[in-house]
């Protein structure tokens, strides 16, 4: 296969990425796209050079499509992977790649049995200084990590609702959760605690939660914490720490920070990390080489499990929704 050709479902910002990564890539060629917004669909079926389809099944039996890459919403996936993997069409899904686990399984399963090649959208992995923490974490016992989601609220509507976002760690910091299990294995025990500090009073109909932390073990014994708010206006990172007896490693964006007895090492990185994803997947598709694929959809769906694990624990706390009121009782103490 000399050219591979993609068609886009779901043409959003999130695609618009993914179509200027695919324009620098030999291999690749934009074919097909569609969305529920037809003016918006021409109008990038215009600028790319593609063709507009009239409904996701049409653009999947035009015959111009090898490959899929899925942009719609956590909520509008319905079975479009089924769809495409039943057609034997590639596909790369955004993530996170639902918001049922039960679901995602299932999906999981179908995608696996088909034979394509399959990829997903946690795209940190494909940055140099990943690469380069994780080959000097390799047979590293790491002890304990930090993670930080910090900043501010998408301004899209749908992100505010729970049923369609999934909150910002389902949706957002699940980079950073992905990173985690990428670097230093599977979570075993997950406990969190979230909190509607202030979003109520800017969103009244808003129900995901603005403060959120989770404290977890991995399976290797290692303990941790996940914090993230969406509220931040003036203070943002988006970083994973991790300790060990006799090593720290810091990624935060494209930096990376290795401290041990011999190096204190720094360095950033300039990687388009969307762009190596994307060509990744698409030599992928090329060559029949899976391995190419860093982060395929088994492994988002392991990332998804860590994430909604985390929400059902926050929802049998209680999730506060108002700031506590004054109470004129003496607060526990904890000896």
């Amino acid at each position: 296969m000399n050219k591979v050709r993609i068609g886009f479902i779901g043409v959003g910002g999130m695609a618009e990425g993914h179509m200027k990564a695919l324009e620098r890539i030999e291999g690749a060629e934009i074919t097909a796209v569609f969305d529920i917004n037809e003016a918006r669909a021409r109008q990038i079926a215009q600028e790319y050079g593609a063709t507009a389809y009239e409904s996701r099944d049409q653009l999947m039996d035009s015959g111009q499509v090898d490959a899929l890459f899925i942009c719609t919403p956590p909520f509008a996936r319905e079975d479009i992977e089924e769809a495409a993997a039943s057609r034997g069409l590639h596909l790369l899904a955004e993530k996170p790649v639902g918001l049922n686990l039960e679901e995602a399984r299932r999906k999981e399963n179908i995608i696996r049995d088909s034979g394509i090649i399959h990829s997903s959208g946690y795209c940190l992995r494909y940055l140099d200084t990943v690469q380069k923490a994780r080959q000097f974490l390799a047979g590293r016992q790491i002890d304990m990590i930090l993670a930080y989601r910090i900043g501010g609220m998408p301004g899209v509507p749908w992100w505010r609702i729970m049923e369609r976002s999934g909150g910002q760690l389902v949706e957002m910091s699940t980079h950073q959760v992905d990173l985690i299990r990428y670097l230093a294995g599977d979570f075993r025990d997950i406990q969190a605690i979230y909190g509607r500090r202030h979003i109520h009073r800017e969103h009244p109909e808003a129900t995901v939660p603005d403060v959120g932390v989770v404290s977890f073990t991995l399976q290797s014994g290692a303990v941790g914490t996940i914090s993230n708010t969406c509220l931040s206006q003036y203070v943002g990172r988006g970083e994973v720490e991790l300790f060990g007896h006799n090593f720290y490693v810091s990624i935060n964006g494209k930096s990376l920070l290795i401290i041990d007895n011999g190096q204190r090492h720094e360095e950033k990185c300039e990687t388009d990390f969307v762009f190596e994803q994307d060509r990744a997947f698409v030599e992928a598709v090329r060559t029949g080489n899976r391995e190419l694929v860093l982060g395929d959809y088994s492994e988002a769906v392991k990332t998804l499990a860590v994430t909604l694990t985390a929400n059902e624990s926050a929802a049998a706390h209680g999730i506060e929704s108002t700031p506590p009121a004054a109470s004129s009782e003496h607060p526990p103490t904890f000896e």
